[in-house]
């Protein structure tokens, strides 16, 4: 399989997961793997010239690398699935939709969209989508108008500068929106306001120097990596009260702009610190499980980054723990460290 086929399969770097008790289909392109000449002798169905549509997924059309300059015309209306990621389509309206009814997945990614050929309802209508990916494309802004029952949004990739703060009003549903690698560098308070269900926030690779205020307290997993962070303060994470996965990587972060205490959050699960540019550890929750601190510039370990005191009942629940690539070494650590990660399984220095 080519290595451009599995870039259109990446839907933005967070796997797709497939419910096959709903009959949902394969996210992998047929493309190669199966004869279109056996789905038209075997399939009776209405099927567009420029699509594949496989007899075990008959609501599913595969319409993608096929270098299509737009959507076909006539869908059936059957469709509920639609791949058409990898083409050169630029536009996109409602009335190349408007047999459509029950679509529930349109995936966009790698194409040509722009802001300026999307019209406001191209997708109003659309009231069971619940997955819009449009992953690297030209898209200078949020799409508006969108089906209030969205549950996934993947926008990785394009060229967003700002949100509109009424794209984000209505989705009530959603759980996952992907923005890394577009070009926001602050986020005003209502731009998110909508999103009460959010679980998982990417904000990767765009222009922040500061921590975004205003994000859901929601948001479970939340990435920032590859941000040039100024610094964090005591209160950044302040209402976060369900964060339990954080990424930090390539940040830039130093200790003297780091508060001693601000990933000190009972709810962390996971931290991910590494690549950036400390010389210590940074105090840790006891109920952290998981920690990334591989190519810093760490010196010392220290027992209370991780354990305040050390007891029958006071210790670290840290299973994980990543300390390669920095300025320590195995036989530097404490006698001590044993007492307080006594249910580590994993360490590397």
């Amino acid at each position: 399989m080519s290595m451009a086929l599995l870039s259109d399969m990446d839907y933005g770097g967070v796997p797709l997961w497939i419910n096959r008790l709903l009959g949902e289909p394969s996210v992998l392109s047929l493309q190669g793997r199966m004869d279109p000449a056996w789905f038209r002798a075997n399939n009776l169905q209405l099927c567009p010239e420029e699509c594949d549509c496989p007899i075990q997924w008959p609501t599913a059309l595969y319409c993608d690398q096929r270098a299509l300059a737009h959507i076909p015309d006539s869908l059936p209306d059957r469709t509920q699935y639609l791949f058409l990621q990898g083409n050169n389509i630029s536009t996109l309206s409602s009335s190349v939709l408007a047999n459509v009814t029950g679509l529930r997945w349109l995936i966009l990614d790698n194409n040509q969209l722009e802001s300026d050929n999307l019209t406001q309802d191209s997708l109003q209508s659309q009231t069971q989508l619940w997955y819009f990916f449009a992953n690297h494309n030209h898209l200078s802004s949020v799409p508006s108008a969108l089906p209030a029952g969205l549950k996934q949004l993947r926008l990785a990739y394009n060229q967003i500068s700002s949100i509109n703060p009424e794209a984000f009003q209505n989705l009530h549903s959603l759980t996952l929106l992907l923005l890394q690698g577009n070009r926001l560098n602050t986020i005003t308070e209502g731009d998110l306001r909508g999103l009460v269900s959010l679980n998982l926030l990417d904000l990767s690779g765009n222009s922040f120097s500061t921590i975004p205020r205003h994000l859901p307290s929601s948001v479970e997993q939340l990435y920032l990596s590859n941000n040039s962070l100024t610094g964090l303060d005591v209160d950044s994470f302040e209402g976060f009260l369900n964060l339990k996965y954080l990424r930090l990587s390539h940040c830039g972060l130093q200790n003297r702009e780091v508060h001693s205490q601000v990933f000190n959050h009972s709810s962390l699960v996971e931290l991910d610190l590494s690549y950036n540019k400390l010389t210590a550890i940074p105090t840790v929750p006891t109920t952290l499980q998981y920690l990334y601190l591989e190519a810093n510039k760490i010196q010392e370990f220290n027992v209370t980054s991780f354990c305040r005191e050390v007891g029958p009942q006071s210790y670290s629940k840290m299973k994980f723990l990543r300390l390669d690539g920095n300025k320590i070494s195995y036989h530097q650590l404490p006698p001590d460290w044993v007492f307080c990660l006594r249910v580590l399984q994993r360490i590397y220095v």
